[in-house]
């Protein structure tokens, strides 16, 4: 057991930090929920309604959908753009999807290889961009489960101010479904940019994410 602690630390760790912070913002949420509704003079609910509410929905999945719309724009776009001195970056000189040999797929793969890299064919195609993929179809049904959530909150407030509700095709027009959306690209855009240009010339030692102290500014993706 301590070895597959160990072993795979990086990914429960980060997966415990998601459940404390998903809680936190349940509670918070909560809180700040029932602080509006007794200001507007209405009877506060209980956790247990809001965390199955639209409201509390729509807060999470919009930040769902920009942080895998930044996984997906970053995985498939470094396969032909680089960034000289970035550990981020593959090598200068490896730009495109690489050879069969390079990518160890086919008659080129290892005993240990998995399955689909050495079958060839359609399975190896997918295999072979399965992870963007995946990346970007879990982006566009959080974007989506946004929109749902979104227009049934958005409506909760049109009927509390005596408007009329929309429809879903008319909520994806409104600006309330756009400034949700984009206010969590851009910072999310900004992030990796920010990362991709600052481990060009800063350091954090022993970490995967930045070169070897000592590399060289121009050193760029596996040259570190």
């Amino acid at each position: 057991m301590r070895r597959f602690l160990r072993d795979n630390s990086l990914g429960l760790v980060f997966g415990l930090l998601f459940l404390i912070v998903l809680a936190g913002q349940a509670f918070a949420g909560h809180a700040d929920y029932n602080q509006r509704l007794l200001t507007e003079g209405l009877e506060p609910v209980s956790l247990g309604r809001y965390v199955t509410s639209a409201s509390f929905g729509v807060d999470v999945a919009e930040n769902w959908q920009s942080e895998f719309l930044q996984f997906f724009l970053f995985i498939f776009l470094t396969v032909w753009l680089v960034q000289k001195g970035s550990p981020e970056s593959k090598s200068l000189d490896k730009v495109g999807r690489e050879t069969a040999e390079e990518q160890k797929i086919g008659e080129y793969a290892d005993e240990d290889s998995p399955r689909w890299a050495r079958t060839g064919g359609l399975r190896t195609t997918l295999f072979s961009n399965s992870l963007g993929l995946v990346m970007g179809a879990i982006f566009v049904l959080s974007w989506l489960a946004q929109s749902i959530a979104g227009v049934a909150a958005y409506n909760e407030e049109q009927l509390a101010d005596r408007q009329d509700p929309v429809s879903w095709a008319q909520y994806l027009r409104e600006p309330d479904f756009w400034n949700r959306t984009l206010q969590n690209w851009q910072s999310e855009l900004l992030a990796v940019a920010s990362m991709t240009i600052l481990a060009i010339y800063l350091r954090q030692r022993g970490s995967s994410q930045s070169k070897p102290v000592g590399s060289p500014h121009t050193a760029t993706g596996v040259e570190s």
